[in-house]
């Protein structure tokens, strides 16, 4: 453990885990062997850290945080998985993150620059890229893929082995039981359905209009036209040669292993 560690002394600290410069674990923390935490990463109160977990620098967790747990997978027989975690993430109150599974690819990965609010869970083997906002109770099941720049409101979710592509958007309380095409608003009670672009963010992020534009007519051609998916993909295979977007967005659809939320 680092000397330059701030550790409230009522915190519990494995001999065999690693706090990098500068980390503060606040009052009645356990921190378990094999947990490495980053510099300057901020515990608050109340939380645990179970291993094997490696935290880079610059996170917070602000309290009563389950971090590193077992998968809740019946599967799972105590082989040795991870959960990996990147650098400048916030985790808020009672957020749980879960190692991954031996059958699983056998890491739980969460990226940078993310924001996960109050009751957020990322169960076992769940992938999360960068930049991402989940809302208060979200809720990954297993092997759930997450993109850049993807927000999720409260009392959202993913079924299991689902992918939300980059800049897609969940409304509050929608469930995607199938894949979540990059740039697309989910919305609806209960099982979402797309609802359009997620327009107003990609502007936010820089997105030309002729970028936007691209992305909404492959949007109308996708999910409007009524066209059988097959066809649909011939007609965005045109369309991507002008546009990356589309090129992207087409890459999403051939390469995943559940339907499409459509």
């Amino acid at each position: 453990m680092n000397a330059n560690a701030l550790i409230h002394p009522t915190a519990v600290i494995d001999p065999g885990a690693r706090l990098g410069e500068g980390v503060s674990v606040g009052a009645f923390t356990l921190v378990g062997p094999d947990v490495e935490i980053g510099d300057g990463c901020q515990i608050g109160p109340h939380c645990s850290f179970a291993g094997p977990t490696r935290i880079g620098r610059d996170n917070r967790f602000i309290g009563h945080c389950a971090v590193g747990g077992e998968p809740q997978d019946k599967k799972f027989a105590g082989e040795r998985t991870e959960l990996v975690i990147g650098d400048r993430n916030v985790f808020r109150e009672f957020v749980t993150l879960n190692r991954g599974t031996g059958n699983g690819g056998g890491v739980t990965r969460i990226g940078d620059d993310n924001w996960m609010l109050a009751y957020t869970h990322v169960a076992h083997d769940c992938i999360v890229g960068n930049h991402c906002i989940f809302s208060n109770n979200t809720t990954l099941a297993g092997h759930v893929t997450v993109g850049d720049w993807v927000i999720i409101s409260g009392f959202a979710g993913a079924h299991q082995f689902c992918r939300i592509g980059a800049h897609a958007f969940l409304g509050m309380g929608a469930l995607a039981n199938g894949d979540v095409t990059p740039f697309t608003m989910v919305g609806g009670n209960s099982i979402g359905r797309p609802r359009g672009i997620n327009s107003e963010g990609l502007k936010r992020r820089g997105f030309s209009p002729e970028r936007i534009a691209a992305i909404k007519r492959a949007y109308r051609t996708l999910f409007v036209a009524g066209l059988p998916l097959a066809e649909a993909r011939e007609q965005l295979a045109q369309q991507a040669l002008d546009s990356e977007d589309v090129r992207l967005l087409l890459d999403f659809i051939g390469s995943g292993e559940r339907p499409l939320l459509r």
